[in-house]
């Protein structure tokens, strides 16, 4: 199973992502590194451990208020070896297409974001299918975005994430049974959990679960994931990095 570190953008800074609050996010504050800086979290991250892929929101993008392409263009041109996935609220074929030319090859299509099915189309023609991802948005209970993306199994690309936005920055563990029933829904689908994660027991239940890949951040920051810990858990990284 592979662990994805997570950065949440927001006016510049690396923020504090909690429940999808996304109008009470602050500047993060790391136990790991000083400030809040994204070149300066990325390689705090990596000094932890060297992960091979990184999924970064860019919440300005997601929120219609321009977006972080020159920063994360700027991270990736700096750790090319990292695989940097990228979720920028991309809802077109032009959306798709900007942040492919500006370098980023791993893209997230949000269901969030989504009115129909252009942006996942585009981004599979663009980079390929496994350098694709599906965020299948969920708050409340209540799934986000077009219904046939959640409901039709046919639709999803080779990677599936299971972004529980109530349960990011909450603490709660992660939605251990929404996990089970996407891995049920597709045979061989790679399903990323995405929410809640706490410790190297949410870890162990998750690999049990049929996880494919774990978006972490909380857990790293404050150092309840550990550079041990992690070393037990990493596989390579081959799965995320595409």
């Amino acid at each position: 199973m592979d662990i994805v570190p997570v950065i949440d953008l927001l006016g510049g800074q690396v923020v504090h992502a909690k429940r999808g609050e996304r109008d009470r996010y602050r500047p993060i504050e790391s136990a790991l590194t000083a400030g809040s800086a994204p070149q300066d979290i990325v390689a705090a991250l990596l000094a932890l451990q060297p992960f091979r892929a990184c999924y970064v929101a860019d919440l300005d993008a997601i929120r219609g208020n321009g977006d972080h392409r020159p920063t994360v263009a700027a991270l990736q041109a700096r750790w090319p070896e990292v695989a940097f996935w990228v979720d920028a609220g991309l809802a077109t074929a032009d959306d798709c297409r900007r942040w492919v030319d500006a370098g980023l090859r791993h893209l997230v299509i949000g269901s969030e974001s989504q009115t129909d099915g252009t942006a996942l189309e585009a981004a599979l023609a663009l980079t390929g299918g496994d350098r694709v991802a599906l965020s299948l948005d969920v708050r409340r209970g209540e799934a986000l975005g077009p219904a046939a993306l959640h409901e039709d199994p046919a639709l999803w690309p080779s990677r599936v994430i299971a972004m529980t936005l109530d349960r990011v920055g909450s603490g709660e563990g992660p939605d251990l049974d929404r996990i089970a029933a996407l891995t049920a829904r597709r045979p061989g689908v790679r399903v990323w959990c995405a929410g809640g994660v706490r410790d190297a027991a949410d870890l162990e239940a998750l690999a049990r679960h049929g996880t494919d890949a774990v978006l972490v951040a909380s857990a790293l920051h404050d150092r309840r994931l550990d550079a041990g810990t992690l070393s037990r858990f990493v596989s390579g990284q081959e799965a995320a990095k595409g």
